[in-house]
């Protein structure tokens, strides 16, 4: 199974001016390697069967006559395959003549296109030779006898995926203030093609890019624009094939200028319906009162047997590029600071209260807390870090936060709480050799309490430290490191917090950046059990709960892409090939499952937090869930891959 992907291209191939049948054996030649290569949905540019700089050539029945008899040519040899391809071609219809876009499939030309909005300036005149393209349904004649419907409003929906849906518009439709597409859109497509013909001039392709990317965000679909190429006249103009394919905003392919290469992308159109029905500001034509008359057609182009090739990031929360990861980090962390510091002031707070364990989570929270104090000048002596040795605590941990708090010039304390829980037990009659769960939350309880009543006594605030993966897990102790009075790392999930101190190092250097790189070379750990004979970390989080490099990625499909339990597998075995097998993945994405559905009542009740980026699981704005609901659905698809 493919889970919803579509493999899309775009191309421009060598053409004769006003020679269709030529222009119609080149475009076979591509529909057939594109069919080796499992291409659905194949777009020509504008024009693509005459050629678009045939000037007054487009007055001439014979010229149009020929291009006819070549479109049923390319019909014929879609026969059999699975396929969905567009080509442009002048139709005459009732006595007038259209810029047009043919939709083929299955040796049968299924419908026509016409062109809603032609331009009239500079080196484009074509209201010269065409007719604005209408919403009613005609029917174009072919030189067999047979017809094919006509409309501006035509969709063309995938046999066996009823929801995929593509529209087309031509060109100049998606230059103007309200383009056809957005009614498509509105109208259920998922996927707009564009077959256009727009020359190369200083600055125009950028602007492209960004018309593009915006009707495709907007309108949250695909959207794939097949450009003419440099083999149309350049008595006046230059054209350079120029071809891209967007997705909800983002750049999935491009062809570079003049390099006469096909685009080619994978489009991931179960995303596209799932972000739809998360938009509720995505309006549906029915929704806005705006029908209007539209005609369908079942088209036979999908299949699900073609494996999917497109990648996805393992890390989807952190950028690939090097540039682009500096950039982010210094956005979030600038956000969080701008955000606590905000909180600080409005609460007129003296100090804030934080502690440090010497792990990811704390250090990334004194970083943010140290600039959002020097963002409102304040000393940063006023930054009560607190290192609280329990049983579990190393020496290596220990020492780790000695080190940061002094080199970050905040005030240090040390707190012991083993001999004050040890107390605790003896009070509830818990037996201290029973390393249970009251073993370990007690001392995260005890934590939670020195900082809560050191705020009380200084007027500060304590800066939560926990993160979104710990959070989506339930891996906190429910009052205990679970509450503080700002979160500042609340959605920030463990493979950001790791690169985040990362940047960081690398921006501050010096004593304080090897320091940084000690704790990120540490074993994630609550440590709230004894150390092994040597001294080190014995509970590894990874090791109880799975990796957190899988989690995040679980988490970010299932909240962010909405992906069922089979997608989000079959996507890890892509994103970690080479890294985990299939039993380790499943293993861990059931108790993702799991634990993410029966920790909800945690996330109920979390502090205020800064939301860095589009996941979330603030109660308040992001994430609402009762903590009684059953994971029983997506446990039994999981458990049954």
């Amino acid at each position: 199974m493919k889970y919803g992907f579509l493999r899309a291209a775009a191309a421009s191939p060598a053409l004769r001016i006003a020679d269709p049948a030529y222009n119609a054996a080149r475009i076979i030649e591509v529909i057939e390697v594109q069919a080796g290569a499992g291409t659905e949905l194949l777009v020509f540019p504008e024009l693509s069967l005459s050629g678009y700089t045939c000037g007054d050539l487009f007055l001439q029945k014979t010229l149009t006559d020929g291009c006819l008899k070549a479109l049923l040519q390319i019909a014929e040899a879609t026969a059999g395959k699975k396929m969905l391809v567009f080509v442009g071609l002048p139709v005459v219809c009732e006595g007038k003549l259209y810029n047009c876009a043919a939709g083929i499939a299955n040796g049968k030309v299924e419908g026509i296109v016409p062109k809603t909005y032609l331009p009239n300036y500079n080196e484009f005149y074509e209201e010269r030779h065409f007719s604005s393209g209408f919403g009613g349904e005609a029917y174009v004649r072919f030189p067999d006898g047979s017809f094919a419907p006509m409309s501006v409003n035509f969709l063309f929906t995938a046999q066996g995926f009823e929801e995929l849906t593509v529209a087309c518009e031509i060109c100049e439709d998606v230059w103007v203030a309200d383009p056809p597409s957005t009614r498509h859109a509105q109208r259920g497509a998922a996927v707009i093609v564009n077959l256009s013909a727009s020359n190369e001039t200083i600055g125009k392709r950028e602007y492209r890019k960004t018309l593009l990317s915006s009707q495709s965000g907007r309108n949250v679909c695909a959207y794939v624009y097949a450009d003419a190429g440099m083999y149309e006249s350049t008595s006046d103009m230059v054209f350079a094939g120029n071809s891209m394919i967007y997705e909800n905003g983002t750049l999935l392919a491009e062809s570079a200028p003049f390099s006469g290469e096909v685009c080619e992308a994978e489009l991931d159109v179960d995303f596209l319906l799932a972000e739809r029905r998360r938009l509720n500001t995505f309006k549906t034509s029915y929704e806005r009162g705006s029908e209007g008359s539209y005609f369908w057609t079942k088209a036979d182009f999908w299949t699900e047997e073609l494996p999917a090739l497109r990648l996805f990031s393992p890390t989807p929360f952190v950028p690939e590029e090097e540039g682009a990861r500096s950039e982010r980090a210094e956005l979030i962390l600038n956000m969080q600071a701008h955000a606590l510091a905000g909180r600080l002031s409005r609460a007129n707070a003296g100090t804030a209260v934080i502690g440090i364990s010497g792990g990811l989570d704390s250090t990334l929270a004194l970083l943010v807390t140290a600039r959002a104090f020097d963002l409102l000048k304040k000393d940063r002596s006023g930054i009560y870090a607190y290192t609280m040795p329990g049983f579990g605590t190393t020496g290596k941990t220990k020492n780790n936060s000695l080190a940061l708090m002094k080199e970050m010039g905040v005030t240090s304390r040390t707190v012991r709480i083993s001999d004050t829980v040890l107390r605790h037990f003896r009070d509830i009659g818990h037996d201290p050799a029973v390393m249970n769960a009251a073993y370990e939350n007690a001392q995260a309880r005890y934590r939670t309490m020195i900082l809560m009543d050191v705020a009380n006594e200084t007027g500060g605030l304590v800066v939560g430290t926990g993160d979104l993966s710990e959070l989506a897990l339930g891996w906190c102790t429910y009052n205990g490191d679970h509450m503080s009075m700002y979160a500042v790392n609340s959605s920030v999930p463990k493979t950001l917090v790791r690169h985040l101190v990362r940047a960081e190092a690398a921006r501050l250097g010096g004593r304080l950046a090897r320091i940084l790189e000690s704790i990120l070379a540490t074993e994630i750990s609550p440590e709230l059990l004894p150390p092994d004979a040597s001294g080190n970390i014995a509970q590894k989080t990874e090791d109880i709960i799975g990796p957190y490099e899988l989690h995040d990625f679980y988490l970010y499909h299932f909240l962010r892409r909405g992906d069922r339990p089979a997608r989000t597998l079959f996507l890890a075995e892509r994103a970690f090939a080479g890294k985990y097998d299939r039993a380790t993945l499943k293993k861990w994405l059931v108790n993702f499952y799991r634990r993410f559905f029966s920790q909800q009542f945690k996330r109920n009740c979390v502090p205020d937090g800064v939301k860095v980026g589009s996941v979330s699981l603030s109660p308040r704005a992001d994430w609402r869930m009762p903590s009684d609901a059953s994971a029983s659905l997506w446990l039994e698809e999981a458990e049954n891959l």
